[in-house]
């Protein structure tokens, strides 16, 4: 039996013991030890690792943190990622990082080039999130696809999903460009001076970084034709007016290809603290579901379809009761 020294203390540090006194208990909740505190803030805490601060995945995990929080049962954590590849490298290798929001081509592109031993074991997805579409902004005398052959034409930063699927995209067309590393925001810039001939980027519309652009800036998104060589890898697609009102006018819809987004998560094995909390994550979305599809969150929310399956992933799976099998809410 431990003296009333070594039970206070060990009441303080949150063990349990039977019918203890009720003053102890009192001190325990009033005055936690930094080991309570640290595990009350760690226990229900999932890292969400998104996109940049103009892209759509930050305002998907800002989205999940809003409409999934629970207090300390679950707080949704959004992290700014650095593109695709290098989220599905967080998600594998940096603590704290649980959920990873990215491209669907990532996984297949990352094990062709033998980057992350053994990743096909190691994540699994939870939801296909939505369909992104390629945005290729131009200068107003480039005006084909063709016309940026020999032409500077900004990938985003290496290692992003854009970078991934622009280089994909320009290979299967037999444009030969010259690929630029800038930041989005930095490219834009450039393409506004006349530096570079267009920037590509990957992301559900309405994208903020067009946002800024007014009518008249003369730069204008480039139709992407869905031809032979792409229709293997990539769905048809359009971006509107609505989305775009200073850059595409009313009925006249610019074409374009979508690859999918993925949320993917840590494939830990049932009964470790991680897939606790990614369990407590995964339970949580399907029940507050029909939340994420109401004003304000973001219109993308609409188009995603939790039992839709991620052709080259294998699913996290619950622990029964497994995700209800519900479409589109």
């Amino acid at each position: 039996m431990p003296d009333a020294t070594t039970t206070r203390r060990n009441v303080l540090l949150g063990s349990t013991f039977a019918a203890l006194p009720s003053e102890l208990l009192a001190e325990a909740a009033a005055k936690p030890s930094s080991a309570v505190l640290t595990a009350r803030a760690n226990y229900g805490t999932v890292g969400v690792i998104s996109g940049g601060v103009d892209g759509t995945y930050i305002r998907i995990a800002a989205d999940l943190a809003t409409v999934l929080d629970d207090g300390d049962n679950l707080r949704v954590l959004p992290v700014v990622g650095k593109g695709s590849v290098q989220n599905l490298s967080d998600l594998v290798y940096l603590h704290g990082i649980d959920i990873a929001i990215m491209q669907s081509d990532a996984l297949a592109f990352v094990v062709s080039e033998n980057m992350f031993p053994g990743v096909i074991s190691s994540v699994r997805y939870v939801a296909k999130l939505y369909d992104e579409e390629v945005h290729i902004l131009a200068r107003g005398d480039i005006t084909r696809l063709e016309d940026c052959a020999g032409q500077k034409v900004n990938f985003d930063v290496p290692g992003s999903g854009t970078g991934v699927t622009a280089s994909l995209l320009f290979s299967k067309l037999g444009i030969a460009i010259e690929p630029t590393y800038l930041s989005q925001e930095n490219a834009l810039k450039s393409l506004s001076d006349g530096d570079i001939a267009a920037l590509v980027y990957v992301a559900g519309q309405p994208a903020a970084l067009f946002k800024p652009l007014a009518a008249g800036s003369k730069l204008h998104f480039l139709t992407v034709p869905l031809s032979a060589g792409l229709i293997d890898t990539y769905l048809p697609a359009r971006l509107i007016h609505d989305s775009y009102p200073s850059l595409i006018p009313d009925q006249a819809p610019v074409e374009t290809v979508a690859v999918g987004a993925v949320m993917a998560a840590y494939g830990s094995p049932p009964g470790t603290d991680r897939y606790r909390r990614i369990e407590k994550f995964v339970t949580s979305l399907s029940t507050n579901f029909a939340q994420l599809l109401k004003p304000p969150r973001h219109p993308k929310w609409r188009e995603v379809n939790l039992r839709a399956e991620v052709p080259g992933w294998t699913r996290f799976t619950l622990r029964p009761p497994s995700i209800p099998a519900f479409g589109r809410l």
